[in-house]
């Protein structure tokens, strides 16, 4: 038995990162155009342009608008406009290769399952109704806090769904497929396996420091029970 089954092996709970290792959330709605979409609401509401960057990630612009709003007012109605930007994405975004069917072979095999994510836990939810899996996952979907200092690579969700699972970080796995997904594990003491759809992203993930790393999800799905 290699090292990703015994950690798949021995968890009792896996925690799914959803863009990504569920997901291609962006596929049809390019994050990049939310992010300037975001960055300008942003500029109206009152954040100096100058400290606003040319950046494709939406998450980005929201932690810097919310550096410069005392109130949180500001953060508030821009995370309530990226909600509504990833719910719309939810309702036609394509599922990662073979991790249906891995969900149903780890809830079968009487695992948990949780959703642990930087994105609106409504557009979670939108996507799993959408593909009938909400029921697997239960009241087990975590999304991102108010506040965007809890984002990943905070523990933050993990930490919410540890706690709804009744287990411990050790007997946990997160499946994620970015450095913040690799860090939020390690801060809290739960095994980690990276996804990575393409060699740069697998870099990536070797370069935070995760040990297992998988290119597909069909590596993670047995044909036979797990034990």
């Amino acid at each position: 038995m290699d090292g990703t089954s015994a950690l798949l092996e021995h968890a009792s709970c896996v925690l799914f990162d959803f863009d990504g290792p569920l997901a291609d959330l962006f596929a049809g709605h390019p994050a990049s155009r939310i992010a300037d979409r975001l960055r300008r609401r942003a500029g109206r509401l009152g954040v100096p342009p100058a400290e606003l960057p040319e950046t494709g990630d939406p998450l980005r612009i929201l932690r810097i608008a919310a550096r410069h709003d005392s109130t949180g007012r500001i953060a508030a109605e821009l995370e309530e406009q990226l909600t509504r930007e990833e719910v719309h994405a939810a309702r036609t975004a394509p599922p990662v290769p073979y991790a249906d069917r891995l969900v149903e072979r780890l809830v079968a095999d009487g695992r948990q399952v949780a959703v642990t994510t930087n994105n609106s836990a409504r557009a979670a939810l939108v996507y799993l109704q959408r593909r009938g899996m909400a029921g697997y996952f239960g009241s087990h979907v975590h999304g991102r806090a108010a506040d965007p200092e809890l984002l990943k690579p905070h523990p933050d969700c993990l930490e919410r769904a540890v706690a709804s699972a009744g287990t411990s970080p050790a007997d946990c796995l997160m499946i994620g497929d970015a450095p913040s997904d690799f860090a939020a594990a390690a801060r809290l003491g739960v095994p980690f396996v990276g996804y990575a759809r393409n060699e740069r992203k697998a870099e990536e993930l070797r370069q935070a420091g995760a040990e297992h790393v998988v290119r597909s999800l069909e590596d993670l799905t047995p044909t036979t029970a797990l034990a």
